[in-house]
């Protein structure tokens, strides 16, 4: 299994950038896919998360409004979309997947794959 993270880099606050996690090894269909953030320092925490079907999605407080999460069923990708970022947005990003179907996709230990974190730095 492996997830493939890229597009990040660094950006002024305000800017906007948009990371891919490519998967291969799973049934990407039959996951439910996420994103978290892990700052220096600080624990791994929640960004956003979508259903299988990409129906239903689910972001952190933090960055509802300025993040969008979508899939692509036929290209096994996920992407979020970051925008008017701030400089607390600072962190490596990690795409992760979940087989579960009862789990909260808000609780890290839904998901069984990670991937390898993409660096997001935002100067104020």
């Amino acid at each position: 299994v492996q997830l493939q993270a890229s597009g990040g880099g660094l950006v002024q606050a305000g800017g906007s950038l948009r990371l891919s996690c490519a998967a291969s090894g799973i049934t990407f269909r039959n996951h439910a896919m996420g994103w978290f953030r892990q700052a220096p320092g600080k624990e791994r925490e929640f960004v956003a998360a979508v259903s299988r079907s990409g129906s239903n999605t689910y972001y952190a407080d933090s960055v509802k409004g300025r993040f969008t999460i979508s899939r692509d069923n036929a290209k096994n990708t996920v992407s979020l979309q970051m925008n008017n970022l701030k400089p607390e947005d600072t962190a490596a990003y990690y795409c992760a997947a979940s087989s579960s179907i009862i789990s909260n996709l808000r609780n890290l230990s839904a998901y069984r794959y990670w991937g390898q974190g993409t660096q997001v730095t935002v100067s104020s």
